[in-house]
């Protein structure tokens, strides 16, 4: 397992730069179950094209709570099942636990005012694309 992690940052420095290897790793921290890492735009960039996503309108995201959008992205069943998820601990927004049933994603949750990363347990990850 090292042996292979090495060999692969080996190679993606070599494709890429060292710039490529930390942002490889970052994007690998950022997926792990139940990573708090900080996400930033860059980030998650890198992982776009690996995970599901939704593509929502700015209003149906900022503004809206946590639960709503769980919903409307397909993540969770339904309200009450995104409510469980949240007050079971589970429900987190760009890494970020969510505390409240009751929480509004807000215009500083959208990075760079066009992603915002979903998370309903340790697995289940979702990029919404704010357009």
């Amino acid at each position: 397992n090292t042996a292979q992690r090495r060999l692969a940052e080996e190679v993606t420095r070599f494709v890429h730069t060292q710039r490529g290897v930390d942002i490889a790793l970052k994007a690998t921290a950022a997926l792990k179950p139940g990573s708090s890492t900080k996400l930033d735009v860059e980030t998650l960039d890198a992982i776009a094209d690996d995970i599901p996503s939704a593509n929502l309108a700015r209003d149906q995201v900022v503004g809206q709570s946590v639960v709503e959008v769980m919903v409307l992205t397909g993540l969770q069943k339904s309200k009450g099942e995104a409510r469980r998820m949240v007050a079971g601990g589970g429900a987190r927004v760009n890494n970020v636990k969510v505390e409240d049933e009751d929480a509004i994603i807000d215009d500083a949750m959208v990075l760079d005012g066009r992603m915002v990363l979903l998370a309903a347990g340790k697995k289940n990850k979702l990029l919404v694309r704010v357009q």
